[in-house]
């Protein structure tokens, strides 16, 4: 498994019609309910189904400015599509709204030579349009720069690393993210006419006041959340530790996984334990597998129910051969003589009471401790904002 080709390929036309026939059409919309950018999910499906796609694209774009990247990535399946009326009906489950968006968007891609524009009736750019910052090429901050641009800002996006994208580029491997589709993306949000600025750190290498003082009027801070967590426990400084920030950032950003053609090479080891079950950490085992790993294990405190990732990204991994130690959790990292990881201490569990998250809180069983042979940990239990820009900005 060394392929890192796209693995979901979508619908093709007749399927995505098919698809589209199942909507109902309900009067009061709850999938739209469901849309944090409140996409018009039925008229789009409508649309679909007549085989109007350029209409289609144009009626998503009115509310969604990365809809290729949507339709791979977003969790539909706990938002629009779990508001579905046809749950719970025997016909067949929700309509699969994400499938849909992704068919649509990558229709555009293969008839249109030109992203389609759709603007939302503001001023239009001039001499005098307000200038404003958005600092973060993530998708908050390219969806923030397409909507100000639509509006007729002067929009600047300052982005840190050498490409923007952000966690959609650093943080998601190509078998989920095509690259190729990301750059169409953020070349549709250029072509609204934002001015995209890498290799900038804000907080560094420009301050927010030093943004105000360039004179720009108003400045939407788009960051992330790009700080890893860790499990705190001994061990975690040993040669063969990852957090899965830096992990995906080798292998997404610098092309580890093309080494030697690219001299930035992770070293990952025969058998990989990835900590967390989050959709980071089934990215995470899923390219330690495709880098060479022979066995690679997702390991987590809870059981697989309690699993945060999608459960099409689950399937996948099981697919591959992952192997998954549900309710276990980690309490030691052992080294060697030479400071590399040989081992992870864990304990068994058991869930108990539902905890604050809702979800039932693990309890450590008694005597249960084992030894559990490994020569690469990757940490993937979360991450929180870097507090740069709060250090180097004054009250």
């Amino acid at each position: 498994m060394k392929d890192f080709k796209e693995v979901s390929l979508g619908f093709t036309e007749e399927e995505a019609v098919r698809e589209a026939q199942r909507c109902i059409a309900c009067k009061k919309k709850p999938c739209c309910n469901g849309c944090p950018v409140e996409i018009d999910i039925p008229e789009f499906i409508r649309l679909v189904a007549r085989k109007d796609y350029k209409g289609a694209i144009r009626k998503i774009k009115e509310k969604n400015n990365l809809p290729a990247v949507c339709g791979r990535v977003c969790p539909q399946e706990t938002q629009c599509e779990a508001l579905c009326v046809l749950i719970g009906k025997g016909k067949g489950g929700p309509v699969a709204i994400g499938a849909l968006e992704r068919f649509v968007a990558d229709w555009e891609i293969e008839h249109s030579p030109h992203p389609s524009l759709s603007p939302v009736g503001g001023e239009g750019k001039g001499e005098g349009a307000a200038k404003v910052a958005v600092v973060g090429s993530g998708p908050a901050g390219l969806t923030a720069a397409a909507d100000l641009a639509k509006y007729g800002y002067q929009v600047t996006l300052f982005e840190s690393l050498s490409a923007s994208g952000g966690v959609l580029r650093y943080g998601i491997p190509e078998f989920r993210l095509p690259r190729a589709i990301l750059d169409r993306e953020t070349g549709y949000i250029e072509s609204l006419g934002v001015e995209i600025k890498c290799n900038i750190l804000i907080g560094r290498t420009v301050t927010l006041s030093g943004l105000f003082e360039d004179g720009y009027k108003a400045i939407f801070l788009g960051t992330g959340a790009g700080l890893p967590y860790f499990l705190g426990i001994p061990g975690e400084s040993l040669n063969g530790v990852y957090s899965a920030n830096e992990f995906l950032t080798r292998v997404n950003l610098m092309h580890a996984y093309e080494f030697p053609k690219y001299k930035t090479p992770v070293k990952i080891g025969e058998r990989v334990a990835v900590v967390g079950a989050g959709n980071t950490a089934m990215d995470c085992v899923r390219v330690a597998k495709r880098l060479g790993a022979q066995d690679a294990i997702i390991v987590y405190r809870r059981g697989e129910p309690e699993a945060p990732a999608r459960r099409a990204e689950i399937e996948h991994a099981k697919e591959e051969g992952i192997e998954f130690r549900f309710l276990t959790a980690p309490i030691k990292i052992e080294g060697n003589e030479k400071g590399e990881v040989k081992s992870m201490t864990c304990l068994k569990m058991e869930l108990g009471e539902p905890d604050a998250s809702g979800r039932r809180r693990p309890i450590p069983i008694r005597g249960s401790e084992y030894e559990m042979p490994v020569d690469t940990v990757i940490i993937a239990v979360g991450q929180g904002p870097n507090p740069l820009i709060a250090h180097t900005t004054k009250e």
